[in-house]
């Protein structure tokens, strides 16, 4: 505790970039999107699975765009590139409060708001503490995870108040308000020891840039990370869009489920700290290869056990993967892959991550439909995990 503290009483202003971004994520991110979802199906009449399948398609979307811009992070100013993408996501907030007019609205604000907050704020804050720190890259970008954190315990609380006090398209013009007014004070924030230096010798044309994807992609440790880098947001996507589906399958009390995130969200909460001990301490590559196991043993109570107490377990256990995976997938694409060019690396990340995201929930939803019984839709996650935890050994291996 006594390394952490220092860090911050000396780092304090910097790392606070990085936290703030990620919570501000939030406005793009499902756990409040999920807020707007019954006045949205009231308001165009839709049903459960066409939301589903717009949310999924608009989603895919901004991942494809976002890979189109991800590398700007590499070579703009710090301040611009975050100034476009808070303009961004408050401007999608202000479209989300006028959908009701038109549902092409409703598809704008969609794909802005996954793309500006889920996405592009994300990979702002990541990249850039990543680049920017080096030895104690795990403590910086632990306490910009922390972001997620405070989003999830404070947001929902604001813009349900909102909607149940007012309607969906209120809580969404404050949103957009609110980052306008964060717009105003990154005015006044100096962020120029962020910015990448400067080499006029790089070619950063289109052409350049697609090369620099196609070498990603083509490369074995992609294939090693990659897996094990998005099956926890594929997981816990498509647990929590369809979770009180599941609990009524369980027979479960849908009060006493929704006091156990209390424990979720404090074990989140710690392991997003410990993280950052542990990654400068055995190095993340290390980290990646054991992160999996919570969540992966979390699934099988969750499948097997009768007793709500298998919830608790698999929430608690979730957490732990969840907050480190938010310091430890960022840090080992530095190790791996430097830093020279984390903002074209990542974007190829994030761009699936945002997929999985996306494919989650489509993929469950669709087995739900075809009458796939909750324990097998558990245990096919189970294999899931097994399989890109065994696959994430053959990092040791990779240079």
């Amino acid at each position: 505790m006594k390394d952490f503290y220092l860090f911050l009483k000396q780092n304090a202003r910097q790392v606070s970039f990085g936290w703030v971004l990620t919570f501000l994520s939030g406005f793009g991110q499902t756990f409040l999107i999920s807020l707007y979802v019954p006045e949205i199906l009231k308001a165009f009449s839709l049903s459960k699975g066409t939301f589903g399948g717009i949310y999924a398609v608009c989603t895919i979307i901004s991942s494809m765009i976002l890979l189109t811009i991800g590398h700007s992070i590499d070579h703009k100013p710090v301040k611009t590139v975050t100034a476009i993408t808070v303009t961004g996501a408050a401007v999608s907030c202000f479209i989300l409060g006028i959908s009701h007019y038109h549902i092409a609205l409703l598809f704008l604000a969609l794909i802005g708001l996954r793309l500006s907050g889920q996405g592009w704020m994300t990979h702002i804050s990541m990249t850039v503490m990543s680049r920017y720190y080096s030895a104690d890259r795990g403590k910086a970008l632990s306490v910009s995870a922390l972001g997620y954190s405070i989003g999830e315990a404070l947001l929902p609380i604001v813009i349900s108040t909102l909607i149940l006090w007012y309607d969906y398209e209120v809580a969404a013009m404050a949103s957009g308000v609110f980052l306008l007014l964060y717009l105003v004070r990154l005015y006044f924030v100096k962020l120029t020891h962020f910015n990448p230096e400067k080499d006029k010798s790089k070619d950063i044309s289109s052409k350049a840039i697609v090369r620099d994807y196609l070498k990603i992609l083509s490369e074995k440790k992609f294939y090693i990370v990659m897996p094990a880098s998005l099956i926890v947001a594929f997981i816990s996507t498509s647990f929590f869009f369809y979770q009180y589906v599941f609990v009524e399958d369980k027979g479960w009390s849908v009060s006493l489920y929704a006091s156990f995130f209390t424990a979720y969200a404090a074990t989140r909460f710690v392991m997003t700290f410990a993280s950052g001990f542990w990654i400068d301490r055995f190095t993340a590559r290390r980290m990646f290869r054991v992160y999996l196991l919570p969540i992966t043993i979390g699934l099988l109570p969750l499948a097997f056990m009768d007793s709500i107490a298998g919830a608790l377990i698999f929430l608690i256990l979730a957490g732990c993967s969840v907050g480190i995976s938010g310091s430890v997938k960022t840090a080992v694409i530095a190790e791996l892959y430097g830093t020279e060019k984390l903002g074209v690396v990542r974007s190829v990340y994030t761009m699936f991550m945002v997929l999985s995201t996306a494919l989650g929930p489509l993929v469950v939803g669709l087995l739900l439909d075809a009458d796939i019984g909750f324990r097998w839709i558990i245990l096919g996650l189970f294999f899931t995990a097994t399989a890109s935890l065994l696959n994430a050994q053959r990092i040791k291996n990779v240079s």
